[in-house]
């Protein structure tokens, strides 16, 4: 494998979207912060419905921005027909049109014990 650097690889963070433009400010606080650990990252959010891009927008815009290959990063606390169903036919979308980018699918936010943990510290967490 060929090593990348922060430039070359392109972070997709994957969410569901809603009409509420408050619903993005989350997700666009994780590509923040992204960007300030890793100034050099390329880092985009996509939306399966409702909000832009689509993750193939996404996908392009950074393919086109210098990344030579992609993480993407499902974030959805469960994984429900969207991750199971919807995601993959996507990323096969994706691969169809880039396939000389290689494609790694990060599991969903919600399966990392890390997330759980941080989930539950908060919610015992004292005032």
């Amino acid at each position: 494998m060929i090593p990348t650097t922060p430039a070359d690889r392109g972070i997709v963070l994957f969410a569901h979207g809603s009409r509420d433009p408050l619903w993005r400010l989350p997700i666009e606080a994780v590509a923040t912060r992204i960007g300030r650990l890793e100034p050099d990252a390329l880092v985009r959010c996509a939306y399966l419905e409702i909000c832009t891009p689509s993750l193939q927008e996404a996908a392009a815009d950074l393919i086109a921005s210098g990344a030579r290959r992609l993480r993407i990063f499902p974030l959805f606390l469960g994984v429900g027909k969207h991750a199971r169903e919807d995601l993959p036919l996507l990323i096969e979308e994706i691969r169809a049109a880039h396939p000389d980018v290689p494609i790694e699918l990060l599991p969903a936010a919600g399966e990392d014990d890390r997330m759980t943990m941080l989930m539950a510290d908060i919610a015992m967490a004292q005032s």
